[in-house]
């Protein structure tokens, strides 16, 4: 492949950032040229979800294209399959490295190794077929070697680099400066990782996973992005009166509501995310918006990189996220649920084919797996037969085709993990606690295994404090719905060899 054919990609993959912290979208108080940038070039997408929280089942469904419904590595924690393709292992089909920085958070297949493995004793480690270029993974060992190497004296709780600046200074939303300043974060290391592969490939065409873990909590800024934003020009916090008048609306909201700490988002805190009030929510969205603005930087100086060696024209970039973020809304941190903001989450993509496009905001709805076909489409491959999304090229190019989907399809499992354990409270077995959501402009169908459904009316209640399932009036259209969702999990069944059959003549292969 010469210079001139070169075709390389980047996939940027950030942590936890949700959809209406993209300025494009609406979030004009937010500092993000470079991501700015990407949106003039390219097309942002309003209407895109992941199709699992949290982490491990987010990221198997971004890189392997299929809903958890098939994949099933339906929690953290639980593992994938190895018989699935996925990205890594399609780009090695075609010739290409598929190098990552960061994580994927995904357990191993059990059998294909034994139980003394001691990845089974971590929260994920790296997906079969990708090979790793900057290790974030195990227990962020490449970051902290990282920091060691450059001379930073750990503390002997190596996590306490997140806590606030000063020995005295109390854990919990503040605009107080992390321990560890900006040149030493984890998102300077991933930046670093990434520009010495660049620089490493020289001439030669490239696929690059960009993975960043912020802005993941702990919620804490480092110096100057602690102080870029004003707490009073955050968006509001979307909640009922009290989280009490919430908790009634379902049980697993309830069972959330009772069962969330804040421990786990401000690094040495306590006390209940319920408990949070509005100035304190107010707060944490500006430390939010900092570290948003610190990857943003980062994202610059691999931008100026492949605009000095004149890569960029020929790279197509793709930045999107693992899942979103509850940051108080609906009395909720962190990513669970079936709330818009655990789901919805960015999506951009620079198609140097597509000039025509820059600058467009598409309503389409989109997916998490959608990405791998998308892929795989611009650098000639083809995706596996078992794949549930779709190529995206034709809508950057041409808008969405006529027969484009009409609704949006997430999922959500919440059996007992060892950090979270709802079966016994709610009464449900592990195989009965999972929902799936249905969800199009005008409604929304919560479809729960074993519980009470939901529905909102997104018109009339875009907050979706209002449950009308149980309201006669709206009989017919839960029953709509739930025809929908069975309909679309029939049409999604695992389908790898459905396309082949025998014949007099031998075997056939069926273009679907």
């Amino acid at each position: 492949m010469s210079v001139a054919q070169r075709r390389n990609v980047l996939l940027i993959v950030v942590d936890q950032w949700r959809a209406d912290f993209v300025p494009a979208l609406g979030a004009g108080f937010l500092k993000t040229p470079n991501l700015d940038r990407l949106c003039r070039e390219g097309v942002t997408f309003r209407n895109h979800v992941t199709t699992a929280v949290p982490c491990g089942p987010a990221r198997a469904s971004l890189l392997t294209g299929l809903y958890l419904m098939n994949h099933r590595a339906v929690q953290n924690t639980v593992p994938l399959d190895s018989r699935h393709m996925n990205l890594g292992k399609a780009l090695r089909g075609i010739g290409y490295d598929p190098a990552l920085i960061g994580y994927t958070t995904t357990t191993p297949d059990p059998r294909g190794t034994t139980d003394k493995d001691f990845r089974f004793t971590l929260l994920g480690d790296l997906m079969e077929g990708f090979r790793s270029v900057g290790a974030f993974e195990p227990s962020m060992d490449g970051y902290f070697g990282w920091l060691a190497q450059k001379g930073y004296a750990l503390p002997e709780n190596r996590e306490d680099i997140w806590l606030p600046e000063g020995e005295d200074s109390v854990p919990g939303a503040t605009n107080q400066p992390s321990r560890i300043p900006a040149e030493l974060s984890d998102t300077a290391y991933f930046t670093e990782r990434a520009l010495t592969y660049l620089k490493g490939k020289g001439e030669k065409p490239w696929f690059l996973h960009l993975g960043y873990w912020r802005p993941h909590p702990p919620f804490i800024a480092p110096v100057p992005f602690n102080t870029m934003y004003d707490p009073a020009e955050m968006p509001k916090v979307v909640r009922g009166e009290t989280w009490q008048e919430e908790a009634k609306q379902h049980p697993l909201h309830s069972f959330y509501l009772n069962g969330i700490s804040q421990g786990s988002f401000f690094h040495g805190a306590g006390g209940a995310a319920s408990e949070l009030d509005e100035a304190t929510i107010a707060q944490m969205r500006a430390t939010y918006a900092g570290m948003i603005s610190e990857v943003d930087q980062a994202l610059g100086e691999v931008f100026a990189y492949l605009d000095a060696t004149d890569q960029w024209k020929d790279t197509l970039v793709i930045f999107t996220s693992d899942h979103g973020e509850q940051l108080g809304d609906h009395y909720l941190l962190g990513k669970i649920g079936y709330h818009d903001e655990s789901f919805r989450i960015p999506l951009v993509i620079k198609d140097p084919d597509a000039p025509q496009a820059a600058g467009t905001i598409e309503e389409c709805f989109t997916e998490s797996v959608d990405v791998l076909p998308t892929i795989l489409d611009w650098l000639g491959g083809t995706p596996p037969r078992a794949c549930d999304g779709r190529s995206m090229l034709p809508v950057v190019r041409d808008g969405a085709p006529s027969d484009w989907r009409d609704h949006l399809f997430y999922e959500y499992d919440f059996r007992d993990v060892h950090y979270s354990k709802p079966e016994g409270v709610l009464g449900l077995g592990m195989d009965e606690s999972s929902l799936c959501v249905v969800q199009d402009a005008k409604w929304k169908y919560v479809h729960f295994a074993a519980l009470p459904p939901l529905l909102f009316d997104l018109e009339a209640d875009p907050a979706q404090l209002n449950n009308l399932a149980d309201d006669p009036a709206h009989a017919a259209t839960v029953a709509h719905y739930a025809q929908r969702a069975l309909s679309h999990r029939m049409k999604h069944a695992e389908r790898t060899l459905t396309h082949f059959r025998s014949t007099p003549r031998g075997l056939e292969e069926r273009q679907p």
